[in-house]
């Protein structure tokens, strides 16, 4: 107890030491956020859907909070139904077969700038005989605008910009700029103020009914924008980051206890063990560690337990495996393991009990600072195309943004969103692992 209170106390110290494990338990919340409310299908399902998961997105739209930043204020965009209150529906009875049904929304705009596009989506309840729907639009300044009248199927999306009939009356192809921009004005100026959307729908049948949905596509959205495919890009930084944790501490962990193991058999055994694991290791260090891993992934699986296996593997028996015998050479002559042998221990004993402990100071802090490569080799093969194709990671986000030529665009937080996400977490590691290093070891107080 007395050996750990003064641990606490040196490691209270350092100011990077604090910092560093503020980084990794923040990462931490974030990942047991993430887990516990998207589950893993959840996950697969939402990055891996189609357009009726993301339809209500826009394409390449950035964050929100762009708008903090930008004197032009940029439309955000949102989404809206009868089904949840969000539209104010009314049904009248007509007659004994007919029924009217109001559905009406209203929403103050205050964005210098039209929004991409308008759609409703329709979807109805009817035997035979189709429900219909009119349309009408009010700006602030008082227009009111017929949008379309038409027979309702029971799944069908109108679109506002895409509408012939709309784009003829309307006389623009820009629709969007009609119902939003000031008329009969050079400035282009957009009419701010609360606008209303008005659907009056008849239903010519008993139990018949019509429910709408309005989404409106922004040129921002959600905390973190959407990608070329509508994704919602909040979901691979939040789902990513347990993904990135999982596989840089389990191979940061298997990889050093493994090595660690090996090394103090080899030493302690000698002979022909401590020859073949020198002669393994010398061979493994000059195979090609991410040809391999590529070629795996290129040929057979680029599932991330498969590289996950494969990187320890390959890892395991690497430079730390030489480091570590030279240490226990010494350890293995030191007087309580001559003390060990001759109460008849057994090497089982010796080894895990005598020898493997004097490695944990050293241990620790190379465990924690293997961590951040360990995360930015998952990376770098999803950056390469060869991460795991259902899972939303960070890698898989940069592979995306690169192929679809997002700096090109000015999409600069497609890549810099993940990108950040990876530096803190190798600042955090790293930090954290410094510090640890100074501690444990006593030559490096003072440098």
């Amino acid at each position: 107890m007395k050996a750990i209170k003064n641990t606490l106390r040196e490691f209270l110290k350092y100011p990077s030491a604090i910092i560093g494990i503020g980084v990794i338990l923040l990462l931490l919340g974030v990942s047991a956020y993430a887990l516990a409310t998207i589950p893993y299908k959840e996950a697969v399902r939402l990055w891996r859907g189609g357009e009726d998961v993301w339809y209500q997105n826009p394409k390449y739209a950035a964050p929100a909070w762009f708008n903090y930043f930008s004197k032009v204020k940029k439309p955000v965009s949102f989404k809206v139904n009868t089904l949840d209150g969000g539209i104010e529906k009314t049904v009248t009875v007509v007659n004994e077969h007919m029924d009217s049904v109001d559905m009406t929304y209203s929403f103050d705009y205050a964005y210098d700038a039209p929004p991409q596009e308008i759609t409703l989506y329709f979807s109805t309840v009817f035997d035979q005989k189709l429900p219909f729907a009119s349309i009408k639009w009010i700006t602030p300044d008082g227009r009111e605008i017929k949008i379309s009248n038409m027979a309702v199927d029971r799944k069908i999306a109108f679109r506002f910009s895409k509408d012939e009939k709309l784009q003829k009356s309307l006389k623009t192809e820009r629709v969007m700029d009609a119902l939003f921009y000031a008329p009969d004005s050079d400035s282009r100026k957009v009419v701010k103020g609360t606008y209303q959307l008005v659907i009056t729908g008849t239903t010519f049948e008993d139990d018949s009914d019509i429910n709408a949905e309005m989404v409106l596509h922004g040129d921002l959205y959600g905390l973190a924008g959407t990608d070329k495919y509508r994704r919602d890009l909040m979901l691979p930084m939040l789902y990513g980051t347990p993904i990135a944790l999982a596989f840089g501490l389990v191979a940061a962990v298997g990889t050093t206890l493994l090595t660690m193991i090996i090394a103090a058999i080899g030493t302690w055994y000698g002979g022909w063990v401590d020859e073949l694991i020198q002669r393994i290791t010398e061979i493994n260090l000059v195979l090609p560690f991410l040809a391999i891993l590529i070629m795996v992934g290129t040929f057979y699986s680029r599932s991330i337990w498969l590289m996950l296996g494969l990187t320890i593997l390959l890892s395991i028996f690497g430079g730390g495996i030489k480091t570590y015998r030279a240490i226990f050479l010494q350890s293995k002559e030191a007087s309580y393991i001559e003390a060990a042998r001759a109460y008849g221990a057994s090497s089982g004993r010796i080894i895990f009990t005598y020898l493997i402990p004097r490695m944990i100071p050293l241990l620790i802090p190379s465990l924690v600072s293997s961590v951040p490569s360990f995360v930015f080799l998952e990376a770098s093969l999803a950056v390469l195309g060869l991460g795991d194709p259902l899972l939303p990671t960070w890698g898989k986000v940069i592979n995306d943004a690169s192929s679809d030529g997002a700096l090109y665009r000015g999409l600069y937080y497609w890549v810099l969103e993940p990108a950040v996400l990876l530096m803190f977490t190798g600042l955090g590691f790293a930090m954290f692992g410094f510090a640890l290093d100074r501690i444990f070891n006593p030559r490096l107080r003072d440098i």
